[in-house]
């Protein structure tokens, strides 16, 4: 297999492994049994660039792929000019019924394909480039007029804000403040202000006086932040926003009351998210089945479960991708095998290629799925790690290691996630000669 990553790329990829954790790029090269769902994904990405707005929901068991699934439609999404931002939802940090929370998270982890977390401040002031680069595009003012350059700036930035400010004028406010202490160098104010806009508590008044704004972000307030960041996003060149609130499962492990509430707030965002009141923005969420068919969850609001109803046969192969929910059907011992193969393509070293033969990864797949119950979908973390940082650097460092000979496969508790844990046949520790 002949893999077009560069050196970097391949060293992070196999770091992240060797830690147990989903690398941050590259995940195209890991992406086992995924080619099905990317002709309709790119379509919903083709029509949020368009300017609609589409929602996804994404089930699968615990270890199924969830996170990776979500990041690898990320990644696909940035090399296409989007934003990206990945929302952990919590009963603590990030309750759902909280929208400025969500807001706020969002804001934190938005990246796109040029910047890390956070993207929000070079987002901004690629905004104010794109009008300034608008302006001069026109031909009616001159760079070097610095007077009239600032005035048609101004100008086009009232056009460019019309609807934001009929629906959020203390966003639209805050943006023209924004503009005009980075132009004049109040770098002091400028931090308060894109802090606010960010849905941050607590910005010093002082800030906020120079803007006419008032108070904290609240739950209505966010979800016109959101409309006005996808403005802002268009405007500065970037295709959309893909926004996923991973883990919504949680909900189910929340007071009745805080559950009820959250479940009705994501009902009222999917339904504003088909009345296309988000423009540029592809909405994605994570849950288990438990989530979507348990009373505790979808079915518990019975017009949120009307608006989330899929038929999903016995069968995952005749899913629809097109559907409203998306079934990812887990891990087989061929499918790990196959991701085995990749990751040891992207190793490249020709010890390991000649060393670790696909007979091998077979049988360590078979083993660490034994040492977890023999539930394969819960296997890909343990399996990857193992292989990278017990088979692969060994055999890449020691001429006369041999694996079969030399490696017993043993899980500590302590290196295992809480479902991991739950589906070993002991807390223990376990060895299996392979």
């Amino acid at each position: 297999m002949t893999l077009e990553l560069s050196a970097r790329r391949r060293r992070d990829i196999v770091d992240a492994l060797r830690r147990g954790v989903v690398p941050s790029n590259g995940l195209d090269a890991l992406a086992v049994g995924l080619d099905r769902f990317t002709a309709a994904l790119d379509d919903d990405l083709d029509r949020v660039a368009s300017g609609g707005s589409v929602f996804k929901a994404v089930r699968g068991e615990y270890g199924a792929g969830k996170t990776f699934f979500t990041r690898w439609l990320a990644e696909r999404a940035k090399r296409r000019g989007f934003a990206a931002a990945e929302v952990q939802i919590s009963e603590l940090e990030t309750p759902l019924h909280r929208m400025e929370t969500v807001y706020r998270r969002l804001v934190e982890h938005l990246s796109t394909e040029q910047f890390a977390p956070s993207a929000f401040r070079p987002v901004l002031d690629g905004w104010i480039f794109a009008l300034e680069e608008d302006v001069l595009a026109g031909g009616a003012v001159v760079e070097d007029d610095a007077e009239a350059l600032d005035r048609a700036v101004g100008e086009l930035l009232e056009r460019r804000l019309g609807d934001i400010s009929r629906s959020t004028p203390g966003f639209a406010a805050a943006l023209r403040g924004y503009r005009a202490a980075t132009a004049s160098g109040d770098h002091l104010t400028a931090d308060g202000l894109a802090a606010w806009l960010g849905g941050q508590p607590h910005v010093a008044a002082s800030a906020r006086r120079v803007a006419g704004v008032k108070g904290d972000l609240d739950h209505y307030g966010a979800l016109s932040f959101l409309r006005g960041l996808l403005t802002v996003l268009r405007d500065s060149g970037h295709q959309g926003l893909l926004l996923v609130l991973d883990e919504v499962e949680t909900l189910q492990r929340v007071r009745s009351d805080a559950r009820d509430k959250a479940l009705n707030a994501l009902r009222q965002l999917i339904d504003e998210v088909h009345a296309d009141r988000f423009p540029g923005l592809l909405l994605v969420i994570t849950g288990t089945p438990t989530f979507f068919d348990g009373p505790q969850g979808v079915q518990r609001l019975a017009p949120l479960a009307q608006r989330l109803a899929t038929d999903l046969g016995p069968d995952p192969r005749w899913d629809n991708p097109r559907a409203t929910q998306l079934r990812l059907p887990g891990f087989t011992v061929d499918a790990l095998v196959e991701l085995g193969s990749r990751v040891r393509a992207i190793y490249a070293s020709a010890q390991v290629d000649a060393r670790v033969d696909d007979d091998y990864l077979a049988t360590l797949a078979r083993a660490v799925t034994g040492a977890l119950g023999g539930q394969v979908g819960v296997a890909p973390r343990v399996y990857l790690k193992k292989l990278v940082a017990d088979v692969f650097d060994r055999v890449d460092q020691f001429a006369d290691w041999e694996p079969r000979r030399h490696y017993a496969l043993t899980l500590r508790a302590d290196e295992l996630t809480e479902v991991e844990r739950n589906a070993a046949a002991s807390a223990d520790d376990i060895e299996l000669p392979i």
